[in-house]
C-alpha cells in the first residue's frame, strides 16, 4: 500500500522536524512549545491513521460491511 509508505515518510520528517527544533538553543522552552505543538497533533494524526490503514489492510472488510475501525481502536 503506497499510502501506508508515505504516511511512515511523513512521520520520519515530522519527527527530523521536531528534533531540530529541540536542538535549536536560540529558541526559548516556550516559543519551542509554540512549534512544536502542531508537529505533534499532525503527527497523532498520522499514526492513527497509519494504525488504521495497516489494520485494514490485515483485516480487509467484506463486499457491503463496515470495515471496523470504531472496534479496532483503542481511543482514548
Amino acid at each position: 500500500m503506497n499510502s501506508i509508505k508515505h504516511i511512515n515518510n511523513a512521520l520520519q520528517d515530522l519527527d527530523k522536524e521536531v528534533e531540530t527544533i529541540l536542538m535549536d538553543m536560540s529558541l526559548p522552552m516556550n516559543e519551542k512549545d509554540n512549534q512544536m505543538l502542531p508537529l505533534l497533533q499532525q503527527k497523532r494524526v498520522l499514526a492513527q491513521t497509519l494504525e488504521d490503514l495497516t489494520y485494514l489492510k490485515n483485516n480487509p472488510p467484506k463486499p457491503n460491511q463496515a470495515c471496523g475501525i470504531s472496534k479496532h481502536r483503542n481511543d482514548k
